[in-house]
């Protein structure tokens, strides 16, 4: 195992930035995902981690050795491509075993490390099939596997799952995640999914045109954001806009008067400065709102009336568009409706939640 270094890395592709000044450092063993919408710059960095790309400036490190001039080949990583990349004339162990070849393994020793890999994969029985007789999650397992049994210090994932349906990808997802910490590689992925990468990563990068917007875990890349981009591309929130009117050091929390002339309590991250007059954004996830009838709601510390405009039911919750007096929309999600009452279209409503679960970004 070795650990990841990319340090001050750029690449330009004519006058298009696709990776602006990247620094990122990978620990040994981790799982470690480049999370980001199309375009951002994600599969360049893995390109270049991986020595098919060569950066502009900037230096790439595993451990200690600079990687900047190590072709490829060289550089001991497994590589699984979104598209797979098979042979298909070749059948499934001649497939997993192709690169043993250039390291030269004796027939024996080929064999031996196929077959384990076989077995960790769970795709013994098939190794005298050919790709076309293997589905689409099992021919996604021989990648993995061709990749995995060269044994190599880092494992490099460029949207793997993309190609499967929805059910299939939760299972291979999972499949991934065990097989990585059962060998305990260090490992790379890039996703554009936020809940797969929130569901498998150790630690997550979320990238926008071609620059690092936060690094952190899924629960602080979730729960703390560090800007509205990171807010918004991270599953759902509700934002409103406004400036500190208030500010009690005492409880660290703030009053923020919005421009729609609401009054919204929220707690501050003591780490941070924060000052009267400074204008933020509220971010407020869907599921920390609780939705009463209107009037028939208990006291608490922010609330919002407003209208049903959508319920959409999604089997485990129901999703509610709730349109607000001065025109807005705000997104609602309650959990378990089978044991709650499912308000209807056009219902007038009141929305509750409390200042913790409201994050403050500030607008640069």
């Amino acid at each position: 195992m070795v650990d990841v270094r990319v340090e001050n890395v750029t690449k330009l592709f004519e006058d298009v930035v696709a990776a602006d000044d990247i620094t990122l450092k990978i620990e040994e063993g981790r799982f470690f995902t480049l999370l980001g919408p199309s375009g951002c710059g994600k599969t360049t960095i893995l390109r270049i981690i991986a020595g098919f790309t060569k950066q502009d400036k900037g230096n790439i490190y595993f451990g200690e050795k600079l990687m900047n001039d190590v072709p490829p080949h060289q550089r001991n990583t497994g590589m699984v491509f979104q598209t797979y990349a098979l042979w298909p004339h070749m059948k499934i162990f001649d497939n997993i075993g192709f690169g043993l070849n250039f390291h030269k393994t004796l027939k024996k020793e080929k064999e031996r490390r196929v077959y384990e890999v076989l077995r960790l994969t769970g795709l013994e029985g098939l190794e005298r099939r050919f790709p076309s007789q293997l589905s689409g999650g099992q021919q996604q397992r021989v990648a993995l596997a061709r990749a995995i049994v060269i044994e190599p210090q880092v494992l490099l994932l460029d949207e793997p799952l993309s190609n499967l349906d929805a059910k299939l990808r939760i299972q291979m997802r999972t499949e991934i995640k065990r097989i990585q910490k059962r060998l305990a590689i260090t490992t790379i992925y890039v996703t554009h999914d936020q809940e797969e990468a929130l569901s498998i990563s150790d630690e997550i990068a979320i990238l926008d045109k071609g620059a690092v917007q936060q690094i952190g875990t899924p629960r602080e890349i979730y729960e703390e954001p560090h800007n509205s981009f990171v807010a918004g591309f991270i599953g759902l929130t509700n934002f409103l806009r406004g400036r500190i009117s208030e500010i009690d050091e005492t409880e660290l929390s703030a009053t923020v008067s919005t421009i729609e002339g609401l009054e919204i309590k929220a707690k501050l991250k003591a780490d941070e400065d924060w000052r009267k007059g400074l204008n933020v954004i509220a971010s407020i996830r869907p599921e920390a709102i609780i939705i009463h009838k209107h009037g028939s709601a208990t006291s608490g510390v922010n609330r919002i009336d407003g209208s049903v405009g959508v319920a959409g039911y999604l089997g485990n919750r129901v999703r509610y568009e709730i349109e607000t007096i001065w025109g807005d929309t705000l997104r609602v999600d309650i959990y378990n409706p089978r044991h709650q009452y499912i308000f209807k279209e056009g219902e007038n409503v009141s929305m509750l939640f409390d200042s913790e679960d409201v994050t403050l970004i500030k607008i640069e």
